[in-house]
């Protein structure tokens, strides 16, 4: 790369999202790139895991990049700023959800307390159906997210790192691969939000 991620003005990220093709891929991974550091500020000032903060940063980059295209964004305020906000909304809807969560578990029936008075080999047997269900479904998603994201995604199931999958996938860096593969990931929790009406 011909000059730092940090020294890239929001301009020239802007313009090059704006431009298509692999421009606009090359300068999505800039932006992505250039204010990765919020996941550990957010992990300080919002009390989150770094994997919820990820999450949030990821979420935050791909609506500012939507934003970017359908000229939502109006320039009034620093990219930065404006990505940090969205972040931090970001940030909190997973507050809200973790706290929701925890008292949605709280009130609801564990599975297992349904299917305790079944026999025990009908308990098996609806368990593995359950088990089949899932799965099937499963795959049937990662078929219809494209060969790419299918195969991104098996390789992080089996245990691959974004290095790991960058080699294998001929991406350029561990951080493309990483963003290639939280945008495949959202496009499969979509689906299961359609199906689910999440």
């Amino acid at each position: 790369m011909l000059f730092g991620k940090k020294s890239i003005s929001d301009q020239v990220i802007i313009e090059g999202i704006k431009a298509g093709g692999t421009q606009r891929r090359q300068h999505e991974n800039l932006l992505y790139e250039k204010y990765f550091y919020f996941i550990r500020e957010g992990t300080k000032k919002h009390r989150l895991g770094e994997e919820e903060c990820s999450s949030a940063y990821s979420d935050a980059v791909l609506l500012v990049i939507d934003h970017l295209l359908s000229n939502r964004f109006e320039g009034r305020s620093e990219l930065k700023t404006y990505l940090f906000q969205i972040f931090s909304n970001k940030c909190v809807d997973q507050i809200r959800k973790n706290t929701t969560n925890q008292s949605s578990v709280n009130n609801g029936i564990p599975i297992e307390d349904l299917l305790h008075p079944l026999p025990d080999d009908t308990r098996t047997i609806v368990q593995q159906l359950m088990i089949d269900n899932d799965i099937d479904l499963l795959r049937e998603r990662l078929k219809a997210i494209g060969e790419k994201c299918n195969e991104m995604a098996m390789a992080w199931g089996e245990g691959y790192s974004d290095a790991e999958i960058a080699k294998m996938m001929n991406y350029n860096s561990p951080s493309v691969a990483k963003t290639s593969r939280l945008r495949c990931m959202e496009r499969l929790k979509e689906m299961y939000q359609k199906d689910f009406k999440i």
